[in-house]
């Protein structure tokens, strides 16, 4: 057994890790120098200046591809992959929900040059757009007999559609052959 006075030529087997303060005070300030480095740069940049949002002056097609089938390639350009393409953004959303959640984005406004705040309505502003809105909802006003004309020749619209497909069955089991039995 060792001695107890014999500890001096013994091995250190403490595994534990010994902590130089002076060379982590030094890490310390050179990561902190590093920082304001990076820092410096960014801050001498002046801010972009971009003017407020906007009504859109053209209408967001989403029907157009609605029910329509698409094969889907991996080498087709990303304008003709299934889904939604945004142009200004060069990028593809897979549904409409998306696709409108996209173009009213933060991404998409920026690209466009515009900031999400809004510009302040004057009141005469705020007036004209009711004048024009009251002129707009009494010209195209509808009636009740307008509306029960349109439901009536929808409704008619439906039979003969109804009516041709009746037509093509029958055509299709009398070219196969099979007999047809009517009954009434």
């Amino acid at each position: 057994m060792a001695q107890p006075g014999s500890h001096v030529n013994s091995v250190d087997n403490t595994y534990r890790r010994k902590w130089d303060r002076e060379e982590y005070l030094e890490r310390a300030r050179e990561r902190a120098d590093e920082e304001d480095g990076r820092l410096k740069p960014k801050s001498k940049v002046p801010p972009v200046q971009r003017k407020p949002l906007k009504h859109r002056d053209y209408e967001v097609d989403l029907e157009s591809r609605l029910g329509k089938t698409q094969v889907v390639t991996p080498v087709a350009p990303l304008s003709q992959q299934a889904g939604y393409y945004c142009s200004v953004c060069e990028c593809v959303v897979k549904d409409s929900a998306n696709y409108l959640d996209h173009i009213n984005g933060k991404k998409h406004q920026r690209a466009l040059g515009m900031s999400m705040r809004v510009e302040r309505a004057s009141l005469e502003q705020v007036q004209q757009r009711f004048e024009t809105l009251k002129k707009r909802k009494v010209t195209s006003s509808f009636t009740e007999q307008d509306l029960d004309n349109k439901i009536l020749k929808q409704q008619q619209e439906e039979e003969e559609r109804k009516r041709q497909r009746r037509e093509k069955k029958k055509e299709r089991r009398v070219s196969s052959g099979l007999s047809v039995i009517v009954l009434c």
